[in-house]
This record gives C-alpha cells, structure tokens and sequence, in this order.
C-alpha cells in the first residue's frame, strides 16, 4: 500500500510538470468568419449596390470587425536593482566577585565571578539586471467593436523551421486614432496587450529546465 501511495503521487508530480505545447490553429485567435454576401442582384439602373459597395472616400484604415491590422513590434524592457544589508551585534556582560560583608565569596577556594561575550554579523549583497527587446510585425484581425470606438485586434503567426516552430500571438485594445496612415499600428500603443513569443521543437525544449532540476531549486525543497 505505501508503494502504491508513492507511486500515485510520484505521477501526480510528473503530470504537473509536464506542460503542453501550443498548436496553431487556436481558436481563441483566429480570424473573425465574416458572414457570406447575399448574391448581387442584377443591375437596375441605380448607382448603389449593397453587395459590390466600395468606400471611396476612406483612408485604408481598419475600422470594422474583420478587417486586418498590422502591428509593429517595438518592444524594449529594461529593468536593474540592486540592494545591500549589513548587520553587526556584539554583547559583552561582567559580573565581578561578589563580597559578603567585604570578604569575597569563593567556592571551592575560587572567587565566583563570571563573563558572558557574544557576537555575530550578516552582509548580504543582491543585484539584478534585465533587459528584453523584440522586433517586428504581425498582422492580425478586428475581434469586437466598443462603443467608444476601442476595437479588441486578435491573431498569431506561426514560422516552421527546420528544428521546430516558433509563433508570435497579439491581442489588446486599439484607439482609431493610434493607426497609422499605412494601417499599421506599434505594440506600444495597444491596451491590455497580451504578446507571446515562443516556440517549440528541440531547439526549445533544449531550453528548459528538467523537472528533476526545477525540483531541487524549487520552495518544495527544504535545504
């Protein structure tokens, strides 16, 4: 029985450890499906035509759900911290021979006195230095539209190489008025962003910690 017990929970450590990989395809950003158009009726003299109608007057910007926007990575994060502690403490106590009616007390023929000393001291320095930067684009699509004019824009991107994947995922919320003439937008200018760059095969799995190793640099880990 208390093998069995171990073994239940030797699996249970094993399963939590273990961490899917992302696929593509998830459906959390994918492109919004527009409704199909109705067939274009035949021609009947007038100008306007529900189903072929083009907006001649607009920039080119996205503005409605489903169309596209391309976002400009410009991430760059650094960050540095520092601290030092010191601490010292020392303690020194004498008690001298005591005397009964000015003749000092002994015993066994030894003057009873008595000093206690003690010390002890801490230095401790940290410090900590960050930097992060990522670069290019992604193009992803309108999800929803608020009533203030925020639009929420959702997609990934998925690259195959020859030793695994490697995917960016976006989302966030827009202003029409951060959207550049040439449709495109920077990272720093979404809202509640959310990016995600990653990727997977045996190039990045050679990036991560064993579990085993996880384990004794963990707080499960008494000593």
């Amino acid at each position: 029985m208390p093998k069995l017990m171990m073994l239940l929970v030797m699996s249970l450590l094993l399963s939590a450890c273990v961490n899917k990989a992302p696929k593509p395809d998830n459906p959390y950003y994918a492109p919004v499906q527009m409704p199909s158009f109705d067939t274009p009726r035949p021609v009947n003299g007038a100008i306007y035509h529900a189903g072929t109608s083009v907006n001649l007057y607009g920039d080119g910007r996205a503005h409605r759900v489903g169309d596209i926007l391309t976002i400009n990575l410009t991430e760059r994060t650094q960050s540095s911290k520092s601290s030092s502690t010191s601490i010292d403490k020392s303690s020194n106590v004498n008690l001298p021979n005591a005397t009964v009616m000015g003749e000092p007390v002994t015993v066994f023929g030894r003057p009873l006195s008595a000093s206690v000393g003690g010390s002890s001291s801490f230095d401790g320095d940290s410090s900590s230095d960050m930097s992060n930067r990522l670069s290019g684009n992604i193009t992803v699509t309108i999800h929803e539209m608020y009533p203030n004019g925020v639009m929420l824009v959702r997609g990934e991107k998925w690259l195959t190489l020859n030793q695994g994947d490697e995917y960016i995922r976006v989302s966030g919320l827009v202003r029409p008025q951060d959207i550049k003439p040439d449709n495109t937008i920077d990272s720093t200018r979404l809202a509640d962003a959310r990016i995600t760059y990653s990727g997977t095969g045996a190039t990045a799995d050679a990036n991560v910690m064993g579990w085993v190793s996880r384990f004794f640099i963990s707080a499960l880990m008494p000593f």
